[in-house]
């Protein structure tokens, strides 16, 4: 699980295993997980215990650091 930025309590990763899928990041809080769609554009795909407050502020941080994860996404795996 490469983690590509911490941001407070918040670790954004990706799952080695899952490059068959369009581009994404998991972000891991204190109190779940969560994942985002990076491709064809940003969008939540699945929360698992994030409350509605972070899930608004880990979106915000996806908008900005949208290039940057994407980039990781598809830079991991091409391996």
């Amino acid at each position: 699980m490469p983690t590509v930025l911490r941001i407070g309590s918040f670790r954004f990763h990706f799952y080695s295993d899952e490059g068959r899928e369009p581009a994404h990041v998991h972000v891991r809080t204190p109190n779940g997980e969560c994942k985002f769609w990076l491709e064809p554009g940003v969008g939540l795909a699945r929360n698992n215990g994030v409350p509605a407050h972070d899930l608004r502020r880990i979106e915000k941080l996806v908008f900005e650091h949208h290039m940057v994860l994407r980039n990781a996404f598809h830079e991991y795996h091409r391996r």
